[in-house]
């Protein structure tokens, strides 16, 4: 079998080990800087840039492999060296899914949805386009599309490098015919992904992000620099200028980034050139910069760093998920990411020592032989072999069940299902109520209170009168569900069946991932159409930021005889505080608005919500509309209160002149 040379190239093992702990930090240790947002709500966080370093070594490195086996031999063995590959990724990544899909299957829950379909990404090579047709988010915690963790994650970049590696070496001949036009060529496909990536990116960061089209860049450029060094082994980039571009590949990762989804893939590009000069430095012959990179401990961990990103996402998703019922997106508690980290190290050493370089050297056959040999050796021997073919088994057993036993929909999803479903089941048994112009401050009809058991109603404005004269306390407001327009996101979607139970007759007309400023067109179109009703509910801080124009607009459109309510917003993103100070200020300084605090309300009983902690199941919706509904009749109370004051003023200065009525 041919096998080219295994001279290593120093500084590789470094820079992989700073891309691994890009990633790791990022993914463990998310409330440290670099996390900050989602695109388009927030900024970019930039800890992930790790990725697109590995993407660079991988295109420099299988390249340069490859033309160093076609300069020595004359050819490239194509089967020999996806063999090679073979070895090298598919029992890693076998040994991890086995025994994470089990552990999975014992956890339970959302952390099983869409376990089978990840699975069947991860065997074909092809997981991030299968992440991208099932709507998988890489970006979206704060959106209803990605509620649910995503246990192998993590291997859409897998999916990238063995797509390359299966495409690459059979494309490689025909770019060497380009001889001097080869760099051009690879730089050229490298900017043309670049290019695409920006005009795609409106349609979705993840798409982008997940894409091979759109994130092939890195692995090109690598390409181009290994066309260029081996007609450059003497001259190269200095080291000085290596560090430098070390060092701004971490400050990139560590800061944030500005919040256009725009500049989004180039910045990724500004990482991977930046690993280009990186890279150069530190394999130039002599190189102190190589010698710098490849110290013990980094050397250590770069030769690991496969297996430390293989483990790192899917034990810290069970673990997250097991102690605190969501998803890493959600947050990462300080101890679990710590705990996660101890675990990864000690799982990436036992794959390291007993299934990769065991399998690296022996090869598939070679291994599966020298299982069979202990299998029939000295009893320790036979022991020890017998005890890892029962864990095998016992894993795939494991895996088996956990995606049999796998939900369709995550706890996110199946309470906004049923909102949605309460929402239909509505519509198609109900009419709108009547709006009743100018009527905001007409009671409806409640239970009379025990001091007006004996009085007359008076027939103009309902309150009590007593025998003598005297105006009676108005009764408790029960405002009618005929009288309300509730405009909201995916929490009051998952609120829908509550509101619509509380407030038989309520017009709700809410959908997932919907923001104020969409909220605000929604209202302003059912104004046109004269279709609001005495009470404007808006419900859409979950998503974003809430701009205070989009606040007026709202009061603007709904007229002075109409109450705007606002709802608080509650999800553990960083934008939630920001988003219920806006609202809190502007209803304090807004006749005719006022504040149902969702937020303050469901605070104490956060474990009523589904696992992402954002949208309520049947015990938090109800604390939705009651919220809501006590608002409301709130302030039909005081207004009613307001001209019993009235009306009792009156009554007493007649009294007083002997003006009665």
């Amino acid at each position: 079998m041919t096998r080219p040379p295994s001279a290593r190239l120093a500084g590789l093992d470094g820079l992989r080990a700073v891309a691994v702990l890009l990633v790791v930090v990022y993914h463990l240790f998310p409330a440290l800087p670099g996390r900050d947002g989602m695109p388009g709500a927030a900024t970019l966080p930039l800890g992930f840039v790790g990725v697109d370093v590995f993407f660079v070594i991988s295109g420099f490195l299988i390249t340069t492999l490859l033309l160093r086996e076609r300069d020595e031999t004359g050819s490239i063995a194509l089967g020999a060296f996806w063999r090679r590959r073979a070895r090298r990724l598919l029992p890693a990544i076998a040994v991890m899914v086995l025994v994470c899909a089990s552990l999975a299957w014992m956890v339970g829950g959302d952390v099983l949805v869409g376990l089978g379909t990840q699975i069947a990404g991860a065997a074909t090579f092809a997981y991030n386009w299968v992440a991208i047709a099932s709507g998988s988010a890489y970006f979206g915690a704060g959106s209803f599309d990605s509620t649910s963790p995503e246990l192998l994650r993590n291997l859409w970049s897998l999916g990238v490098e063995e797509q390359f590696y299966l495409l690459w070496p059979l494309l490689l001949p025909a770019v060497l015919l380009l001889r001097r036009w080869r760099v051009a060529f690879a730089v050229a496909l490298a900017a043309a992904s670049a290019v695409w990536a920006a005009v795609l990116v409106g349609d979705g960061v993840t798409r982008v992000y997940y894409g091979t089209d759109t994130h092939a860049y890195g692995l090109l450029l690598g390409v181009a620099l290994a066309f260029v060094r081996p007609a450059s082994r003497t001259r190269g980039v200095p080291g000085a200028v290596g560090a430098l571009a070390v060092a701004a590949l971490v400050a990139l990762a560590l800061l944030p980034s500005p919040s256009d989804a725009v500049a989004f893939p180039w910045l990724l590009v500004a990482a991977s050139a930046l690993t280009v000069v990186a890279i150069a430095a530190a394999v130039r012959p002599g190189a102190w910069l190589g010698r710098a990179l490849d110290v013990a401990t980094m050397r250590w961990i770069g030769e690991r760093s496969f297996g430390l990103y293989l483990w790192h996402w899917p034990l810290v998703v069970l673990l997250t998920y097991a102690t605190t019922g969501s998803s890493p997106d959600v947050a990462v508690p300080l101890e679990i990411g710590a705990l996660s980290l101890i675990l990864t190290l000690i799982a990436t050493e036992l794959s390291y020592r007993f299934v990769e370089q065991p399998v690296r050297r022996r090869g598939l056959r070679g291994s599966a032989r020298a299982l069979d040999r202990a299998l029939r050796g000295r009893p320790t021997r036979r022991a020890a072999a017998t005890a890892g073919v029962a864990a095998g088994a016992l894993v795939v057993a494991g895996t088996t069940a956990a995606v049999a036993h796998a939900p369709d929909m995550g706890s996110s999803e199946s309470v906004v299902a049923r909102g949605q479903y309460a929402l239909d089941a509505a519509s198609t048994s109900s009419s709108p109520g009547a709006t009743l112009p100018g009527a905001a401050i007409r009671r409806d009809a409640a239970p009379l209170p025990p001091e007006c058991a004996t009085a007359n109603l008076s027939d103009d404005d309902g309150l009590c009168v007593a025998p003598d004269g005297r105006p009676a306390p108005p009764a408790p407001a029960q405002v009618a569900g005929a009288r309300v327009t509730a405009v909201g996101d995916s929490v009051m979607l998952a609120s829908a069946p509550s509101l619509l139970e509380g407030m038989p007759g309520i017009d709700v007309d809410a959908k997932v991932s919907r923001s104020m400023s969409t909220g605000a067109d929604i209202v302003a179109r059912l104004a046109e159409r004269d279709r609001l009703r005495d009470y404007v509910v808006v419900g859409l801080g979950t998503n974003g930021a809430v701009d205070p124009d989009d606040l007026k607009r709202l009061r603007e459109d709904i007229g002075p005889k109409r109450t705007l309510v606002l709802v608080t917003a509650f999800a553990p993103r960083d934008w939630i505080p920001g988003v219920n100070r806006t609202i809190d200020r502007f209803a304090a300084k807004t006749p005719g608005v006022v504040v149902a605090d969702w937020s303050g309300a469901i605070r104490p009983h956060a474990d009523l919500l589904a696992g992402d902690k954002i949208h309520p199941g049947g015990a938090g919706g109800r604390i939705f509309a009651d919220t809501v509904e006590e608002t409301i009749n709130g302030v039909e109370n005081e207004r009613a209160e307001l001209q019993y004051r009235v009306e009792l003023a009156q009554w007493s200065v007649g009294e007083v002149f002997g003006d009665k009525r």
